[in-house]
């Protein structure tokens, strides 16, 4: 099989590109990583030599690409399926993948008034409507998941689902959005991954800033 490659954008930033990037890692696919940093005053133009969207992130296998997060993470389930990128039991499985693609089509609000952002310092801003009722309803998912399945991931183990929320971890953090106790519980299992950290540390370390926060 050839190798894979995850072409993915500025650690500090991308919120997709973190979703198949961490779950990479968690389930110890072996690839290359390559950063394509964001180009504001190009509109990322060369995005196009490997993406056809112009968007990260992107997968690789051979002459293969796949893009949009949520299809690279089910072509990885496809690639392994032994790894439990989803949950093995039909109907956790089917649970996983509503949530991980009301994730992926919703929360609009969330995503454009609180980036992802590793190197925010933790500090409230005031927010919309649209914010609140995102995130009353990211609260209910969560408490919902882990009363169901026992934790300490959305469905015990990690699976895409938690990939899928990755980003939302830091944002509910950062902006000191919430702190109910599922909340707190999910955040603190997400954050304990290694491969949490190793990405933290990488988007700190970035001396790069963009202005449009949102990728």
């Amino acid at each position: 099989m050839a190798a894979l490659e995850l072409i993915i954008g500025n650690k500090n930033y991308s919120s997709w590109s973190f979703r198949p990037w961490i779950a990479m890692k968690v389930k110890n696919v072996d690839f290359k990583e390559t950063l394509s940093l964001f180009d504001e005053a190009t509109d990322q133009a060369h995005f196009l030599e490997f993406s056809p969207t112009k968007k990260v992130p992107v997968l690789k296998d051979g002459d293969h690409t796949i893009w949009e997060s949520m299809a690279i993470l089910e072509y990885l389930a496809d690639l392994f399926p032994d790894r439990g990128f989803w949950p093995e039991d039909r109907m956790m499985r089917a649970h996983a993948r509503s949530i991980s693609n009301e994730m992926h089509a919703g929360f609009g609000p969330l995503r454009s008034e609180c980036s992802m952002n590793m190197r925010r310092e933790v500090r409230a801003i005031g927010v919309s409507d649209g914010v609140r009722k995102d995130v009353a309803r990211i609260e209910a998912i969560w408490e919902g998941c882990l009363k169901s399945y026992g934790g300490p991931f959305l469905f015990g183990e990690f699976s895409n689902a938690d990939a899928m929320f990755a980003p939302v971890v830091n944002r509910l953090d950062r902006y000191e959005l919430s702190r109910t106790p599922a909340v707190l519980d999910y955040s603190q299992a997400m954050t304990a991954l290694p491969a949490w950290q190793e990405w933290e540390a990488a988007g700190k370390a970035e001396p790069w800033i963009v202005e449009a926060d949102e990728a």
